[in-house]
């Protein structure tokens, strides 16, 4: 359940200083803004920045998305009150050209000073949130540039609040709580705090390393986190054979709100102040719902930990041809996001594994609630993995009550995905190589301003492998074929477990709705296709009521069908748009495969020690 939103709001102000447009032999003099909180507790932020101009008109605009996201979030959408004035104080017509742009009638000034009001409410990982205790300011939703100027240097200078004592950025500090960015890309991948949150502090490798605990409690212990941080960043420094970087900030925002976002030299990252205990997080109750493991709460941070690190190589430096340069104004297509996150996300487990943070049989456990939740969801037979990447701008982050009858999660499959090419190259090669070795090949030749293509990246595994895997790719990428686990099972000694036996017990029934508790009443969430609740023409949005004329309270759902044998048909009491209505429903069993990876209890001596070197036990 999410907290209900405060009132935030930011104030840009943008001024100029005498001599600050002098030409520089060294190229162009940075853009710098100033951030002020006279009163955090208002939520406003004051900010001035000097912006150059020597134009008749000056456009400037604002990013409508932040890289991570895939999704136009309308940064604009809160600004307000923008108006502009030369360096003499002489204001300047201002006017709106399109959703993110202003058009500064600038004559023959010099120098600009814009100003406009941000409202910032947005305590996500892709927002922008200040209160009277701290501000956690994501650029892109604050900071406006010249239209095609972004190879400018930046600076951005805080002045704290009263009672404030820390600054911290993933960028280059250049002062007390100041700053540099040397272009505005850098500038928009790198969130800035200011507050007094808990930092601690630790080294691999001879780089620093933070890790900002805002919110932190008793019930949260910081040293102890950051010394799991360190051995998450200590195997990804072995695997990618250093740190590509002088300081890293792990920004952990405790403030009840969820999610991570990677940086190039930091990563974002919300969560619970409850989050580090071990208190089992018990699996989805409903029947349609993927089968996630339990787990403690503590090995759920460090997968988010893990997997925001891990795109510190993967993503922010090995990226896909299609992310970078970046369009701010428009979406970036790419069909590679099933290797930019999934793949993330299989090492993110892996590496808790390797790390000795969880163990085998937890590493199997979460693997096999990925593969789970795959195999549960229509829409893998629907829409092929590169298109869910693709449509990722339209589906992924605009999901409706329909969407797994018809799309899969590029995180889902892509995760499944690495997990069974990491198995396949050590079976081709007999165990010299992994997907270890095609990951950081591809990094040696495609890390940096290049990117790499899907057929480069596809052309690099196939070299490590050994073996021509164009038709595994094409099958796995761009089709909707099922899976094969054939080969991981064989190469690692692993079989799925039987489904466990009730003796006595009623059979389990199938209803393929997903429904929800409101207020009391039983909703439909979701139908899923070609199942009971599909064929009784049952919709989102219903609510069930009674079963045979017999009321049915919202926590005896789906436990009453035990009642009724397999076959059966009962009527469903429906509120249907408030219209009360009697449905049939054939009451079916359900004899779901299992899908939870174990170890085979006859795996050859060959076989244990493949499961060995996989987690570097």
């Amino acid at each position: 359940m999410r907290k209900p939103k405060k009132s935030v709001t930011i104030t840009v102000f943008l001024t100029c200083f005498c001599g600050f447009f002098a030409s520089s032999a060294e190229g162009p003099e940075p853009l710098r803004y100033t951030l002020r909180f006279p009163r955090p507790q208002t939520h406003y932020v004051e900010v001035t920045a000097q912006i150059p101009a020597g134009k008749p008109q000056i456009e400037l605009y604002m990013a409508v998305w932040t890289p991570g996201s895939y999704m136009v979030r309308e940064y604009s959408r809160n600004v307000e009150a923008f108006t502009a004035a030369d360096e003499t104080g002489r204001p300047l017509a201002v006017t709106k050209t399109r959703k993110n742009r202003w058009l500064v009638a600038a004559g023959s000034a010099k120098a600009l000073t814009v100003g406009y009001k941000v409202y910032a409410n947005e305590p996500s990982v892709q927002g922008n949130y200040v209160d009277a205790g701290f501000a956690m300011l994501n650029g892109a939703a604050n900071f406006v540039s010249v239209v095609g100027d972004g190879k400018r240097p930046y600076e951005v200078k805080l002045e704290l609040a009263a009672g404030w004592q820390e600054s911290i950025s993933g960028l280059k500090r250049t002062g007390q709580h100041t700053y540099a960015a040397p272009d505005f890309d850098q500038l928009l991948d790198s969130p800035i705090y200011a507050g007094n949150a808990p930092i601690h502090e630790f080294e691999v490798d001879g780089k620093k390393h933070y890790l900002v605990n805002e919110g932190e409690g008793p019930m949260w212990d910081g040293p102890a986190s950051a010394k799991d941080v360190q051995k998450i960043v200590a195997e990804y420094s072995r695997m990618w054979g250093g740190l590509p970087y002088d300081q890293y900030v792990f920004f952990n925002m405790l403030i009840e709100h969820g999610g991570g976002l990677e940086h190039k030299n930091s990563t974002w990252m919300g969560g619970s102040k409850w989050a580090y205990g071990n208190t089992v997080v018990p699996p989805p109750a409903d029947d349609a719902a993927p089968r996630a493991p339990s787990r403690p709460n503590r090995l759920g941070w460090l997968g988010l930990v893990s997997h925001e690190y891990f795109h510190l190589w993967n993503v922010k430096r090995l990226r896909p041809v299609e992310l970078g340069p970046f369009d701010y104004e428009n979406e970036n297509y790419t069909r590679s996001l099933w290797l930019a996150e999934g793949v993330t996300s299989y090492y993110g487990e892996l590496a808790l594994g390797r790390t000795k943070q969880a163990t085998r049989d937890q590493l199997l456990q979460s693997f096999g609630g990925a593969i789970a939740a795959l195999q549960n969801t229509p829409g893998r037979l629907v829409t092929p993995l590169e298109q869910n990447s693709f449509d990722a701008w339209i589906k992924l982050y605009h999901s409706d009550e329909n969407t797994p009858n018809t799309a899969i999660s590029y995180y889902t499959k892509g995760e499944v995905v690495g997990l069974l090419l990491d198995a396949k190259i050590r079976k081709l090669t007999h165990g010299a190589k992994s997907l270890d070795d095609a990951m950081t090949l591809a990094y040696q030749r495609y890390s940096g301003e290049q990117g790499y293509t899907p057929e480069q990246f596809r052309a690099t595994v196939s070299e490590v492998a050994g073996s021509d895997l164009s038709e595994w790719f094409g099958a796995a990428l761009e089709s909707t074929r099922e899976l094969d686990y054939s080969e991981l099972l064989d190469w690692l000694g692993l079989r799925f477990k039987k489904p466990v036996e009730r003796p006595g017990a009623p059979p389990r029934i199938k209803t393929g709705l997903r429904t929800r508790v409101d207020a009391g009443r039983l909703l439909i969430e979701g139908v899923v296709r070609d199942t009971p609740g599909e064929a009784a023409g049952l919709n989102a949005g219903d609510e069930i009521l009674a079963i045979n004329s017999y009321r049915l309270r919202a926590e005896q759902w789906p436990a009453r069908l035990d009642s009724y044998k397999p076959g059966e048909t009962v009527k469903l009491l429906i509120a249907h748009r408030d219209l009360l209505q009697e449905v049939p429903f054939v009451v079916t069993a359900d004899n779901p495969a299992s899908w939870q990876l174990e170890v085979r209890p006859d795996a050859t001596h060959a076989q244990q020690s493949h499961l060995k070197a996989w987690l570097r036990e």
